[in-house]
């Protein structure tokens, strides 16, 4: 077998299946670290969102502060929002509704600004804007929030005047002279102690692991099924080159019976 194993032809066969086997083990430790990932975003989900709320400075000393682990975090913080700056944060959905978040700059008693997500609010008669749009609390608030971390931009989603595709806040923050918040926004969970019941509310979310555990074994079991099956065909070949190779015994005459005998004395007598 192991001379067999030595022919360019197995070389190869050899050759295609390491490649397998690493593209399967590659893939299983993929959908390894995504479980990870998963299993860490429940963690954070579980650790901050049920917490008192803490002052926002506590958290975000600096407004570019922000570290994944503060995700959900529940912060309190006072000032005044700025309505007249109000985003609509398109292709929101809830309940397979697609609508607006309604996304206001508060300014905080220390003069920084703060992108609030104050809820959701259901499309119009046409789905490119709502047809009105609650007005947040005038004057001096004190609102209490749960932090999520900066989208970015979304490459190839645009968004009308008054309207964003995402919650970009450097972008935001290049329109205001104030210091912008630019690690991390707050979802909306109270105002002055009261849940908005204009908007749609934030619920908290409901995350699993997922697949990726099975993906994972899986993945590394074709990888061992890659190698078996190359065994199994290597000896089947093996097996066959063997008995080709083994010296058959010469085969017996066979014996007469009686009546070939006959047959054969009076073939005789007629000649």
């Amino acid at each position: 077998m192991l001379a067999l194993l030595r022919t360019r032809r197995w070389l190869g066969y050899l050759g295609l299946v390491l490649v397998f086997a690493t593209v399967c083990v590659a893939l299983g430790s993929w959908q390894w670290h995504r479980r990870e990932e998963a299993l860490a975003a429940i963690a954070r989900l579980d650790a901050n969102y049920d917490e008192a709320p803490v002052p926002l400075a506590d958290v975000l000393a600096e407004t570019d502060d922000y570290e994944i682990d503060q995700q959900w975090s529940v912060v309190e913080v006072s000032g005044e929002y700025l309505a007249d700056e109000q985003l609509l944060l398109r292709g929101r959905v809830r309940d397979t509704a697609v609508g607006f978040d309604v996304v206001v700059p508060f300014r905080t008693d220390a003069g920084s600004i703060l992108l609030v997500d104050r809820g959701w609010v259901p499309p119009g008669s046409t789905s490119a804007a709502p047809d009105s749009v609650p007005a947040p609390p005038e004057g001096d608030v004190t609102i209490v929030v749960r932090l999520r971390e900066d989208e970015g931009e979304i490459a190839g989603r645009g968004a009308p005047e008054g309207q964003i595709a995402s919650v970009d806040l450097d972008a935001i923050a290049a329109t205001h002279d104030e210091p912008v918040y630019t690690g991390a926004y707050g979802l909306l969970a109270t105002e002055d102690g009261e849940v908005a019941d204009d908007l749609g509310p934030f619920t908290r979310p409901v995350l699993d692991e997922g697949p990726h555990l099975s993906y994972t074994l899986q993945w590394f079991v074709f990888a061992i099924m890659g190698f078996v099956g190359f065994v199994w065909a290597l000896r089947r070949e093996a097996r066959g080159d063997e008995e080709l190779e083994e010296p058959r015994e010469p085969r017996r005459p066979r014996r007469q019976s009686d009546a070939d005998i006959e047959d054969a004395i009076l073939d005789g007598a007629d000649r």
